[in-house]
């Protein structure tokens, strides 16, 4: 079995292997803050320890929650915002067929409601589920996070109408706290089936938690893999040399590359069904890492469809940028270019060759351009999108994420910032208890 592997060798430049080298004791020590939980945001450390520490029980709960909600529903709706959604998303969209939506032996399908408070979304997708056999799956701490809270008042009066409120009863599931918030108390009120979100596990961590793990069972996939190579990396990650601990060299690399003027990372890949994964690392870093006036920023870009968009700038723009490219070594399907006897379209050349080996060539052609051009590239292959690779990758990048922050100098585990707009929008709705901050934010736009 192989590993996710790094590959840093074209990063090396504007900051050279002894300057990545110079950064590893510094690297040992953030590592050991993380390992240990003496720094700060330690109490929302439940995420190192948990794929050795998720017991088959919880996953055999999770398994069997999962197939009786596909036994029953068509569709099942995920409701979530931010990493209640974002991790669950980006494994389902790489292991999905890309046309699943049409075809007619789908099985049950997993949709998404309250990572946004779009009112045609939300419509259009009530207007979907008035014909379909549905549950839900309903993510949240308290219960009263905005978007969440309005999507599931809208869906459960919507299930409890269509199907009663025995049968809406059975078909909702409930994350959330293990005993305070309004979630947890209407779930206890109405006998929903219910798993917990720890205390010590923060929402971007949280995708192998249930909060992730039951979306992905319910949409047909082996979350017993997923864990597992979680834990395989979680082992590997431990490691003090950064030769045998990729999360290491990561971290030490980007914030090498970021005190040398590196100021933003760009995730790229060159397999459309990464496109989620890459919004799962934006938030991952973004709200970890963001703060105190600090921070790579993190963008994420998809080729080679963006380098008829973004490749221009990226190729000649200010030179502020790095980039960290996911590429996938084994895709699951073979499909080869075939020869035409006009060759009007010039592609002969390639004709014999498979599709993959022509992306292969644009991910390299492309990563040499942009070194040519002054851009860094770090490399991290993976050996085929599976469950257990995925789980490899997701913790990878938590664990790096961890140790990152702390060289930093933040705290990567609060998120002080997000609260600021809720504040505001509060005001604004005139929510009771607010009528000072609304009288105050009403002055500056009236």
């Amino acid at each position: 079995m192989k590993n996710i592997s790094i590959d840093i060798r074209h990063a090396l430049g504007r900051v050279t292997e002894a300057d990545i080298k110079a950064m590893l004791p510094e690297a040992d020590k953030c590592l050991d803050t993380v390992e240990s939980g003496t720094g700060a945001g330690n109490d929302f450390l439940g995420w190192v320890k948990l794929p050795s520490e998720t017991t088959d029980a919880l996953v055999d709960d999770i398994c069997a929650t999962a197939q009786q909600l596909r036994s029953e529903c068509e569709v099942v709706v995920a409701i979530g915002i931010g990493g209640s959604y974002l991790g669950a998303k980006a494994v389902i969209e790489a292991l999905s067929d890309s046309f699943a939506a049409y075809r007619t032996d789908k099985g049950t399908q997993i949709l998404f409601a309250g990572q946004n408070i779009g009112e045609d979304y939300l419509n259009e997708l009530m207007n979907l589920l008035e014909t379909k056999k549905f549950g839900i799956i309903v993510i949240s701490k308290s219960g009263t996070t905005t978007e969440p809270a309005i999507a599931f008042r809208l869906l459960k009066e919507m299930l409890e109408r269509k199907e009663g409120k025995e049968v809406a009863a059975r078909r909702i599931v409930a994350i959330t706290d293990e005993h305070r918030g309004a979630l947890r108390k209407l779930a206890t009120e109405e006998g929903y089936k219910t798993f917990v979100i720890a205390d010590n596990v923060g929402g971007r961590f949280s995708v192998l938690t249930p909060v992730g793990l039951l979306p992905i069972a319910v949409a047909g996939y082996d979350i017993k893999a997923l864990l597992e190579g979680a834990r395989e990396m979680e082992a590997a990650t431990r490691a003090t040399e950064y030769a045998e601990n990729p999360a290491l060299l990561y971290a030490a690399t980007r914030n090498a590359l970021y005190r040398s003027g590196k100021k933003i990372e760009i995730m790229v890949n060159y397999n459309p069904k990464l496109h989620y994964f890459g919004e799962w690392w934006k938030q991952l870093y973004g709200e970890s890492e963001g703060k105190d006036g600090k921070g790579i920023f993190p963008a994420s870009v998809d080729n080679s469809t963006d380098l008829h968009s973004m490749g221009q700038w990226i190729q000649d723009g200010e030179r502020t940028i790095f980039e960290t490219v996911l590429s996938v070594e084994t895709p699951v399907h073979t499909t080869v270019i075939p020869t035409d006897a006009d060759n009007l379209d010039g592609l002969n050349y390639i004709a014999g060759k498979r599709v993959d080996q022509v992306n292969k060539m644009a991910e390299l052609g492309t990563r040499i351009a942009h070194v040519d051009g002054g851009v860094p590239n770090m490399r991290i292959s993976i050996p085929a999108l599976t469950e257990q690779y995925l789980g490899q990758l997701i913790y990878f990048f938590e664990k790096a994420c961890g140790i990152s922050g702390y060289m930093l100098g933040v705290n990567p585990f609060n998120q002080p910032g997000v609260e600021d707009y809720k504040r505001n929008m509060f005001a604004l709705l005139e929510k009771p208890g607010y009528e000072e901050a609304t009288a105050a934010i009403r002055s500056r736009i009236d």
